[in-house]
């Protein structure tokens, strides 16, 4: 079977990005945090996400506490992550670098929620034993499109609040109200659990295209909800794409926790596969498959069931009680469901052509990228090369789809997504 050849492209984005961590995120602690007395303890959120400078902005906010006599420590806030279980939370925490040694304060995780107060439509706040028990919390977390939803407030602090410190039976209570409610719901939960008084601040992470720290900023509690929303709309700016919004074919080399919360993001892929709600108009890719499942997954395939192929080296590796734990969650259980499992990623390639049933295999437009996180590198059919436009720049001249005499796609470095 002839496929068109591919051409190795570079995407240009806007790279604005923070040059010193420590030194800024010092100066906004100064100015925002609240003063803290000597012998506070304060809890730390740490999610499942593979945020770049994840452990220097946490030992920063550390070393700055610790400076003036209080207690730190960090807790695992990842909702049904890592199973829901505190050991599966404190693997996922140790493979993101978050460790004692690594950070300067203790790592601890639960499973255990207690009830604080509930809103005026009812909503019960939940909030991790572990960090109720605290003199306060600061709330840290990446401000970004969500997968699900839409609305003034997304993936960011709030939700953090809501999921994060809510645990399983937060994301429970969130999820039952649809993805038209969802933004409403963690604006509410949110505010009745920062009305408290629990929450000290929070730290809004804004990452630029390439996976670098673009904004960092400390937020005063009563200025979350408000000050997340400017930054949802300024994050916009940074969001990667695709740079053709039509393809036949698109190969994911990996997806995972650290990289999505679906695995691969539905931004990107232009699925949602939630049950009653309309999949978006743009991008439009007839067929997907995504190749391995990131180690750092630690076997949540959640997402899954976005791609239409995968490999037996991605099946293999899923954590079936993990990957349901987390759709179940979640409600969207399509996420979880498993496409055709082919041998070898050629395998995968060849499938994925033959289900759309074309004349001329060669004509397919196509696009190989390494994960839907890591967007500059990646490669496309030469026939797409001119509607990309002029944000990319051609590395290589067109060349025939590169397999290993093993039949596995012969393109990227091996990357776990995120840096330390």
């Amino acid at each position: 079977m002839t496929y068109p050849e591919m051409v190795k492209v570079k995407q240009r984005f806007p790279s604005e990005k923070i040059e010193n961590i420590a030194l800024h995120l010092t100066e906004e602690l100064r100015n925002q945090l609240p003063t803290v007395q000597s012998g506070d303890r304060i809890a730390i959120t740490v999610g499942s996400r593979g945020i770049s400078n994840r452990v220097s902005i946490v030992k920063t906010v550390v070393d700055y506490l610790k400076g003036h006599g209080a207690e730190p420590f960090i807790i695992g806030a990842m909702g049904s992550h890592g199973g829901g279980t505190p050991e599966g939370q404190m693997d996922v925490l140790e493979s993101l670098g978050f460790t004692e040694e690594a950070i300067g304060c203790p790592v601890r995780t639960s499973s255990t929620v207690v009830e604080i107060g509930t809103t005026e439509s009812g909503f019960i706040l939940y909030c991790d034993r572990l960090a109720s028990d605290s003199d306060g919390i600061i709330v840290m977390n990446r401000v970004k499109l969500h997968t699900a939803f839409r609305g003034p407030n997304e993936s960011g602090l709030l939700k953090m609040i809501t999921v994060g410190l809510g645990k399983a039976k937060g994301a429970n209570q969130l999820h039952r109200q649809g993805p038209p409610n969802m933004s409403k719901t963690i604006q509410e939960v949110g505010r009745g659990m920062i009305d408290t008084g629990k929450i000290l601040a929070g730290i809004a992470i804004v990452e630029n295209s390439y996976d670098e720290t673009a904004h960092l900023e400390v937020i005063r509690p009563e200025s979350i909800l408000e000050r997340e929303r400017e930054l949802l709309l300024h994050s916009r700016d940074y969001f990667p794409m695709i740079p053709v919004n039509e393809l036949d074919v698109l190969v994911v080399k990996k997806m995972g926790k650290n990289f999505s919360g679906t695995g691969m993001d539905t931004n990107v892929l232009g699925r949602t596969k939630i049950f009653g709600v309309p999949e978006p108009e743009t991008p439009s890719f007839k067929r997907i498959g995504v190749l391995d499942l990131d180690d750092s997954s630690h076997g949540n395939a959640t997402g899954i069931g976005l791609a239409d192929v995968t490999t037996e080296r991605l099946f293999q590796k899923i954590d079936r009680q993990k990957t349901y734990l987390n759709c179940l969650t979640s409600t969207y259980v399509q996420r979880a469901m498993i496409p055709m499992v082919l041998d070898t990623d050629q395998e995968l390639v060849k499938t994925a052509v033959e289900s759309l049933a074309v004349e001329d295999p060669s004509s397919l437009r196509i696009a190989i990228i390494e994960n839907t996180l890591d967007l500059e590198t990646l490669y496309l059919s030469h026939n797409v090369i001119e509607e990309a436009g002029e944000q990319i720049d051609v590395v290589s001249a067109p060349e025939p789809i590169a397999f290993t005499e093993d039949g596995e796609l012969n393109y990227f470095k091996e990357s776990a997504g995120g840096d330390n």
